[in-house]
């Protein structure tokens, strides 16, 4: 059974080491990355934002998407090396700043923010409170939060835990493996949505809208289907599968209370 976390949080620089590189990381992960790039369209479909920005968005992979949405969008990333890769991916998108600084502390104004996105940023945070209530703080009133979460009640886990008559865990659960489970090592957890969704009433936000995202991640998958019929037939599965917690991520639509 998967080890219940209670690790104190980290500083959140994990990447910040040159031998890490999260764009080679991306490399054969197309279909993951639509998929997302699809959710993020769905859920802020036909909406115009002064400004956006994407907290622990990498190199910017999602910025350039944003640019599309807002007449500003700044990248907010903890590591200093993955900002630096940033600098030559973003080189042709002049309206994408990029600043260092983590989801706790977030240098923006009360209220400054029309669009905040936050993508593979939860799996590290098994008290992810403080994170959400700065989203709160710096979104504006009428702003729109997407959060995205590596979900633990998605459908495998779901039958895994049916077979062996157990109920699914409300606690996020560490998926580090045993050599990585250590102080050291910053935490690596998978959540479950209710519980996320509790939280996020408890600092203020109501949800909107839900989707299931990446629901046919696996690389068996995708050896044999091609990726255009594999998101093909994501795009059905995103809402349709949405309340059931199908895939292994979870996106919402979040708006201040």
């Amino acid at each position: 059974m998967p080890k219940k976390t209670t690790s104190p949080k980290k500083k959140a620089d994990q990447y910040d080491n040159d031998d890490y590189n999260y764009l080679e990381y991306w490399t054969g992960r197309d279909y993951e990355h639509e998929a997302e790039e699809m959710a993020i369209k769905r859920l802020i479909k036909g909406k115009k934002f002064g400004t956006a920005a994407d907290i622990g968005g990498g190199y910017g992979r999602l910025c350039i998407l944003l640019e599309n949405y807002s007449d500003k969008v700044t990248l907010v990333e903890p590591s200093k090396a993955q900002l630096d890769i940033a600098k030559k991916f973003l080189k042709d998108h002049p309206n994408v700043d990029q600043k260092l600084g983590q989801a706790d502390d977030l240098k923006f104004k009360d209220g400054s923010l029309d669009l905040v996105t936050m993508i593979r940023v939860m799996h590290h945070l098994p008290n992810p409170i403080p994170e959400l209530s700065e989203v709160h703080r710096v979104l504006s009133k009428d702003g729109y939060f997407v959060l995205e979460l590596a979900n633990y009640a998605h459908a495998r886990n779901r039958i895994k835990h049916l077979l062996k008559g157990r109920p699914l865990p409300k606690e996020p659960i560490d998926i580090r493996s045993a050599a990585n489970r250590h102080d050291e090592e910053i935490a690596f957890v998978n959540h479950n949505p209710q519980t996320v969704i509790s939280q996020l009433d408890s600092v203020g936000f109501s949800v909107e809208r839900i989707l299931s995202v990446s629901n046919l991640r696996s690389p068996g998958l995708k050896k044999v289907v091609p990726r255009g019929v594999m998101l093909s037939l994501e795009k059905v599965m995103q809402p349709t599968l949405a309340m059931t917690y199908f895939g292994p991520s979870v996106f919402f639509l979040l708006k201040k209370k």
